[in-house]
């Protein structure tokens, strides 16, 4: 067993006086106090803390939400609130177009296949299931958006959206309302159309903005229906791409050629097709109307500033024939679009190469791959007496005015020049002709030569 050390009483008194009599003493006690005063000051400020602490939580977190102050997140971000403020003011406009119809309703049955031939006996009870109709059932058959172009109630979005003329059409806006719609035009050329809601609302109008002057890597923002089931979806991007061609398809045999379409990484959903695509300032540049199958964030738009040709027309022709207090036989009312009646390549280096060709620019008039005809009958075109292996260089060219012609290029396409124009239209052509083409017309070379011919604009029906 372990024995406890005797305590010393005398030794430890003798030791405490000798510390108390050290001559730094008094100042060690000095800062001792000193310090547990400022402790103690520290703790009643601490607690003081924590009491307004508890206090503005008890006030902001614990009170009833109803009583709290609503702010809008303002961003420091200049590109973030441009984004913010943009959508606030075209979302309004933007709408959500359901399509509904009577679609047939199927009930399988077992037949037999011989019960109606005459004579035909069979011992056995030989039956095959066979889908027979049973009535028809009302139903939504597909979504799409659009926006609204004119405070009457016009809606701009894409042909292929409303491409069933059986089927009845549902606007819904953003703010939760419901108005049936009725189409007003199809555009002949483009994936346009125009619709208008029947009410007499006043409608709140987007803004269009100026497709001619944007620029690859600016900003851009789509809007739209996606999936046909989230109503006013955003999504942000860039312009990815300018004067793109591409071949469009969609459901029920819905199938075009779209020239000079903006590109985009905005993400354009199924659903989204006819909504708007708008820059930083919040203004419409393009139409939503396709996406590339197999990639993502490639989405394809139509420039505002081709569609504004139809939204004047159609403001124009609804607003006479309102006066008149007459409509057309269908309620619709007709796009009008000049033509010319050729078919063509755009010549590049490939092409003059391949036809060894004198100019690396224009339209080379030629018979399609199936046997079309290089000119229609009867078309402008054709009374103007242009002829297949025609070079189309210019339209109305310079004539000493000093305006210039506008020339034909693979980005400046004769379809595109074309559409500048109204029916009825007179044009001059700049045609570039090969000597076996006309009897008498031969250049310097015995080859080719330049002329000018004068055609009036008909109309593409």
């Amino acid at each position: 067993m372990y024995d406890i050390p005797e305590f010393n009483f005398n030794k430890f008194k003798k030791s405490i006086f000798e510390i108390l009599s050290h001559k730094f003493m008094p100042i060690i006690i000095l800062v001792v106090v000193v310090a547990v005063a400022i402790f103690l000051q520290q703790e009643k400020v601490f607690k003081n803390k924590n009491n307004n602490l508890f206090l503005n939580i008890e006030n902001s977190v614990l009170q009833p939400l109803s009583q709290k102050s609503a702010e809008k997140y303002v961003s420091k971000i200049e590109y973030e609130q441009a984004i913010i403020d943009s959508v606030a003011s075209a979302s309004p406009s933007v709408v959500s177009i359901v399509i509904s119809k009577n679609v047939p309703v199927y009930e399988q049955q077992f037949i037999n296949p011989f019960g109606s031939i005459p004579g035909f006996n069979s011992p056995f009870d030989f039956q095959i299931p066979q889908n027979v109709q049973k009535g028809t059932k009302y139903q939504e058959v597909g979504a799409g958006s659009g926006f609204i172009v004119s405070e009457d109630g016009l809606v701009l979005t894409n042909k292929h959206v409303v491409s069933d003329k059986i089927a009845d059409y549902t606007v819904f806006t953003n703010d939760g309302k419901k108005y049936k719609a009725k189409v007003l035009a199809r555009d002949p050329v483009l994936d346009l159309a125009i619709i208008k809601i029947q009410d007499t609302g006043n409608f709140p109008s987007i803004k269009l903005g100026n497709s001619d002057g944007i620029q690859i890597g600016q900003g851009a923002i789509a809007i739209g229906n996606a999936l046909g089931e989230f109503r006013n979806t955003v999504s942000v991007g860039i312009i990815s791409g300018l004067g793109r061609t591409i071949s469009a398809s969609g459901g029920g045999g819905f199938s075009e050629v779209l020239e000079d379409v903006i590109q985009t990484d905005a993400a354009i959903n199924q659903g989204n097709s006819g909504g708007p695509l708008l820059n930083l300032r919040g203004e419409v540049i393009g139409i939503n109307t396709a996406t590339a199958q197999g990639a993502q964030t490639i989405g394809f738009t139509i420039p505002i500033n081709v569609a504004k040709r139809d939204i004047d027309q159609i403001i124009e022709k609804s607003r006479s024939q309102s006066d008149r207090g007459s409509s057309t036989e269908s309620g619709q009312i007709k796009i009008q679009y000049p033509f010319l009646g050729v078919r063509y390549v755009v010549i590049d280096d490939i092409v003059k190469q391949k036809y060894n060709l004198s100019v690396d620019y224009g339209a080379l008039v030629l018979k399609g791959d199936n046997g079309e005809a290089a000119v229609t009958k009867d078309s402008s075109a054709d009374k103007a007496g242009i002829k297949e292996k025609d070079i189309i260089l210019e339209i109305n060219p310079s004539t000493g005015s000093g305006q210039a012609g506008k020339k034909i290029t693979k980005d400046n396409s004769l379809a595109k020049i074309i559409r500048d124009y109204n029916p009825n239209d007179k044009v001059t052509l700049k045609v570039l002709r090969p000597a076996n083409n006309a009897s008498g017309i031969v250049d310097a070379d015995g080859d080719w030569k330049e002329i000018n011919v004068d055609v009036i604009l008909g109309e593409r029906s």
